[in-house]
């Protein structure tokens, strides 16, 4: 017996409940500006001190990653996540959560098969566009160097 794809699609609609759209944005707003608000006062507090400017972010940016890397392996960031949405997808904290998610679930098939061989499993192909992005942009501002 095959189901029609308007069934099927009633089926879906009355088994997924709808999401609270307005309430999803307003926590992602709030948890993704506290994510930078906290990143901005370290910043700041840094700027302070004798650290120069480039100092200070690659300090901060460190920080961000360590504090997400902590909170994954702990199982704090996914359930901050779940109602946060895209607010925990803050470039960098995104990015450190898409690298230790998979090296936490494949953990236990050893650590060179498991944990470094699935660490960029997700993150993998951000870095490689990312790279293969800023070559082709590096490219092109040398041409236009040269042309002038």
């Amino acid at each position: 017996m095959s189901i029609s794809n308007k069934e099927y699609d009633k089926m879906t609609k009355r088994a997924s409940p709808n999401s609270p759209v307005l309430l999803d944005c307003f926590k992602a707003f709030l948890v993704g500006g506290a994510i930078c608000c906290f990143a901005e006062g370290l910043s700041q507090a840094f700027k302070k001190t004798t650290m120069t400017q480039d100092q200070s972010k690659t300090l901060v940016l460190t920080i961000l990653i360590a504090i997400t890397a902590l909170l994954t392996g702990l199982g704090v960031f996914d359930k901050i996540a779940k109602h946060a949405g895209a607010g925990t997808m803050v470039p960098i904290t995104g990015f450190a959560n898409s690298i230790v998610s998979p090296a936490m679930e494949f953990k236990s098939e050893g650590f060179v098969l498991g944990t470094c061989a699935q660490m960029f499993h997700i993150a993998g192909p951000v870095i490689v566009f990312g790279c293969g992005s800023a070559a082709v942009y590096g490219f092109i501002i040398y041409l236009i160097q040269i042309l002038r």
